[in-house]
């Protein structure tokens, strides 16, 4: 078995089981050593360095929070844990060498550390968010195409007026009300277009000319993209969408 496949598996298990996530964790325990390590630029002690009990905590958070389009799990454990680790030094104001959090690490640098700090914390989350999406769009992309469907194609099909575009997010509506509907796209790879118009009482023509930008959007509510369905959600006309 694929070792980051049998990771995923684990993780998953441990989700709701407590002492598989406790196991999990001590068996990571290098990983996690190595990633406080990097932190406080010296090997942590079990019992004496709080960083590392605050990096085992952060990797239990990870356990329970991971899902697979973040992409592999101990980079994002890793995000996880300098995640805490940036909050904690932010918290306890620590002084080393003298120098505060407070205090500007450069005279001639106006920002105080914790700025920097904070600057850091944010960037790391952006790239984090900025994976999560890569990964998600990369996976929709390899479903879209066991359709013959292509991201420009449903680009260039996406509706161009409010009232088409409408149209299509009540249709959305209607399939989301009657599963079926979905549980067939998937099955036959297509969409159940009489069906739909019947449940649904909308315009034939209309959902037929836009039936690549249906397929996309019912595909993204039969698995978990959370980030695309967010992206709709935007677009929709009750969330104030474009014409």
């Amino acid at each position: 078995m694929d070792q980051e496949y049998e990771l995923v598996v684990q993780v998953d298990a441990a989700k709701n089981d407590t002492l598989a996530a406790d196991q999990l964790v001590r068996q990571y325990l290098p990983f996690i050593k190595a990633e406080t390590a990097k932190f406080i630029h010296r090997f942590p002690v079990e019992g004496e360095d709080d960083e590392l009990g605050i990096a085992m905590f952060a990797f239990h958070e990870a356990v329970l929070r991971y899902e697979t389009p973040r992409g592999a799990f101990l980079q994002y454990a890793a995000l996880h844990i300098r995640h805490r680790l940036i909050d904690y030094m932010r918290k306890e104001k620590r002084h080393a060498g003298g120098i505060s959090l407070e205090s500007s690490h450069d005279d001639e640098d106006s920002r105080t550390m914790l700025d920097q700090l904070e600057d850091g914390h944010n960037e790391l989350t952006r790239r984090e968010d900025l994976s999560a999406a890569q990964s998600e769009i990369g996976e929709f992309a390899s479903q879209l195409l066991e359709f013959g469907l292509s991201l420009s194609d449903i680009a260039e099909n996406c509706p161009k007026q409010k009232r088409t575009l409408a149209a299509c997010h009540q249709a959305l509506e209607c399939a989301k009300e009657n599963p079926e509907l979905l549980e067939k796209l998937l099955a036959t790879k297509r969409l159940p277009l009489g069906q739909l118009v019947q449940l649904s009482g909308l315009d034939k023509k209309t959902l037929e000319r836009h039936r690549k930008y249906l397929v996309a959007i019912f595909l993204a509510y039969t698995n978990g993209f959370e980030i695309i369905r967010g992206h709709l959600q935007q677009m929709s006309p009750q969330k104030g969408g474009r014409a």
